[in-house]
């Protein structure tokens, strides 16, 4: 496993103490906010694992370039663990003792393993538009911080952009609308608000697993010819999603009425397709490919014009390394309020973030400041609720790239609310948690 860590390799290399890691990490995690990595670099999923992996890293670069989170540098370890589910929980139990902030996941069958591991552990666990979508409830999932989005969000925002291209919700009546989803926890969890949905609108829900990794579809899209669904979803990840366009294509099935989930509206998606895709639409959490915002040229400036860029520098503002980015600028400020309680300029421990996570409070004039101006909404958060904005756009692959809507939806939080608590208060009868209060929320 390859260590990074960034305030200690020039020391390490000028005193040649290779033989001294361990020691040294002791020492780094006393002085330095160190953040566990999870990432898949190899196998089926790496083509979109990594330019994830490298907006995550470099953002910490970033903070460490300007001076840290208050004076307080950032160290970093890397942890492959291939999309295994098993593995990604062997990485978390490798890594949490060493003074872990925050585990992000970057799967959703490790975040169900881990939901139970993180409150012992008092370590928190930030699933950026994936994860448990009943984990927005800070009152019984009071580790788990689905940032920005989950997947019941994303299926509520793709019937009513489905229902508006169709002139209005109800016209959705007696059309039939099919998913083709990754067989893995990530691909069934929009299932139950797609349901709510159909019984809400009158629609047929055709449902159609792809067994891992996805290459091998052609079955799936038989049963597409056959049934002549008037719209497809696409939940995909990985090589599966680029498998779907192309068995589009080769079927004839019109890529402008398939509307993928946002880990399916990414540059590897589309690219080997090209033209083929022309017209696909996909989610976006929040941003699409972002090459001209501050952000990344800040990046470009401060981090890869000194050769420190941890991927190419060519893919620096796609898709996939925003979402990676976005998701380390919200854990480390998750630090720097954490900080404004407990002390600026001091380590935060995984206690300490949490409460900082729960009050975050990130509104457009910090976000234009912070170089995202035109990237990302205002997100707040709070203890009873983990989530923060449920902001999406929809873009579309015109042939040679990304082209985000002006249209901003959110979803239905009547519908979204009463869901969650649902499916919250049935997970704390199970795990017999008792819910916390807004007065213990206080405390």
């Amino acid at each position: 496993m390859k260590i990074r860590s960034l305030a200690l390799a020039a020391s390490l290399a000028a005193i040649g103490m290779t033989s001294a890691v361990t020691s040294t990490a002791a020492f780094a995690q006393a002085k330095e906010q160190f953040f566990p990595v999870l990432v898949y670099r190899t196998g089926a999923y790496a083509a979109n694992g990594n330019p994830w992996a490298n907006g995550y890293i470099d953002y910490l670069k970033l903070v460490n370039a300007n001076g840290g989170v208050n004076g307080v540098k950032i160290s970093f370890e890397e942890c492959e663990f291939g999309y295994a589910t098993d593995r990604g929980v062997e990485c978390y139990e490798r890594l949490k003792g060493k003074g872990a902030t925050v585990f992000q996941p970057l799967s959703t069958g490790v975040t169900f393993a881990l939901t139970d591991k993180a409150p012992v552990d008092k370590i928190p666990l930030v699933t950026a538009g994936y994860g448990r979508s009943e984990s927005q409830d800070g009152s019984v999932f009071t580790w788990n911080f689905p940032l920005l989005g989950t997947y019941w969000v994303a299926a509520d925002v793709a019937i009513q952009h489905i229902g508006k291209q169709a002139g209005g919700l109800d016209k959705l009546k007696g059309k039939k609308i099919a998913l083709v989803y990754h067989d893995s926890p990530f691909g069934k969890e929009p299932i139950p608000m797609l349901q709510e949905r159909a019984k809400m609108h009158g629609f047929e829900l055709i449902l159609l697993p792809v067994a891992h990794p996805g290459v091998e579809q052609k079955a799936t899209w038989l049963q597409i010819r056959q049934n002549r669904p008037d719209n497809v979803l696409l939940w995909g990840w990985g090589v599966m999603n680029s498998t779907a366009l192309k068995e589009a294509q080769a079927t004839g099935f019109p890529r402008e009425k398939m509307l993928g989930v946002w880990w399916a509206g990414a540059e590897p998606d589309v690219k080997d397709v090209a033209a083929g895709a022309k017209g696909y639409q996909a989610l976006t959490l929040q941003h699409s490919a972002e090459p001209n915002s501050k952000v990344v040229k800040d990046m470009l400036e401060k981090v890869h014009a000194k050769g420190q860029g941890t991927g190419a520098k060519e893919e620096v503002g796609s898709v996939l390394y925003m979402r990676g980015l976005i998701s380390s600028m919200v854990a480390v400020e998750g630090v720097r309020k954490a900080q404004e309680r407990y002390g600026k300029g001091k380590v935060m421990t995984g206690e300490q973030v949490r409460w900082g996570l729960e009050n975050l409070n990130l509104d457009q004039k910090t976000l234009d400041a912070m170089g995202f101006a035109g990237v990302m909404r205002p997100v707040q958060t709070s203890c009873l609720d983990h989530m923060g904005s449920s902001w999406v756009r929809v873009q579309t692959w015109d042939g040679s790239k990304w082209v985000p809507g002006t249209d901003w939806y959110q979803a239905d939080d009547k519908l979204l609310r009463g869901m969650v608590l649902t499916a919250s208060r049935k997970y704390a009868e199970e795990k017999k948690i008792t819910p916390r209060t807004p007065e213990q929320c206080k405390q």
